[in-house]
């Protein structure tokens, strides 16, 4: 809409891709330019600098694609952090498209900068933590970190047990992205949900097992201006298997920008 011309579109994490992310802005009708080195934001995305004239950037974020990791551990938080310079350089207010980890950063970067942020487009996100748990590590896993703890395993035996019993992206991670799934895996984000005031758009895959969509219920109950949409027979990877659908929330947002 021409009321929201100049406005920006940020993409964090989507698909944990930008390839993924060009491709469903494009389809949005959204000029892209890729960000590799979210701590670099500041100095690249200055007047004149490589978003001049674009209105829609996609964010790889530090350890994923092919930005290098951060040089230490941290939550989402930490990566709102490296990413809210970025809001500096845009014509605020912008809407931000969080997708799986992304959405992560996505919420505490909304409760970081309210004015800067004029509505969320989220999909596939762990904002809560499931209704119903898996269940505990598995018992020599436990034993594993116990004797670890008490000097009678050494590191390699530890790193063994955690490549045996860690999820799929824990044992694909290494070094520093290690402590990071870690920690981002026990977070849950009651207090940045309950304290966004922008405008949310909730699109889910009602086959989403990453973020299950009582995920998006839940979580719609706890902000004060959402609206969820569950797709019938799409996946967590909405971005790929069902960009229309990101299209019209991210349009939905960005006529909102009058």
């Amino acid at each position: 809409p021409s009321s929201a011309a100049g406005r920006t579109v940020i993409a964090i994490g989507v698909a944990g891709s930008a390839a993924a992310a060009r491709s469903f802005l494009r389809a949005a009708g959204k000029a892209v330019t890729e960000f590799y080195a979210a701590g670099k934001a500041g100095s690249e995305f200055g007047a004149g600098g490589g978003a001049a004239g674009l209105n829609a950037i996609s964010i790889d974020l530090p350890g994923f694609g092919v930005s290098p990791p951060p040089t230490h551990a941290g939550g989402a938080a930490m990566y709102a952090d490296l990413i809210s310079p970025l809001l500096d350089t845009c014509r605020t207010p912008i809407v931000v498209v969080g997708h799986s980890f992304g959405g992560r950063v996505a919420v505490h970067l909304a409760e970081q900068r309210p004015a800067a942020i004029g509505g969320l487009v989220l999909t596939g996100v762990p904002l809560l933590h499931r209704a119903h748990r898996k269940g505990r590590p598995a018992v020599r896993y436990q034993l594993g970190r116990l004797l670890h703890r008490w000097g009678l395993v050494n590191d390699n035996v530890l790193e063994g047990l955690k490549d045996k019993y860690g999820s799929a992206d824990y044992r694909a991670a290494s070094g520093v992205m290690r402590d990071i799934l870690v920690t981002v895996v026990n977070e849950s984000y009651e207090q940045q949900l309950r304290s966004i005031s922008a405008p949310v758009d909730l699109v889910w895959g009602d086959g989403d097992d990453a973020a299950p969509p009582e995920i998006a219920t839940r979580s719609e109950a706890l902000l004060t201006d959402a609206r969820i949409t569950l797709l019938g027979g799409i996946d967590h990877f909405v971005p790929t298997t069902a960009p229309s659908a990101l299209r019209e929330a991210i349009d939905r947002r960005l006529g909102a920008l009058q």
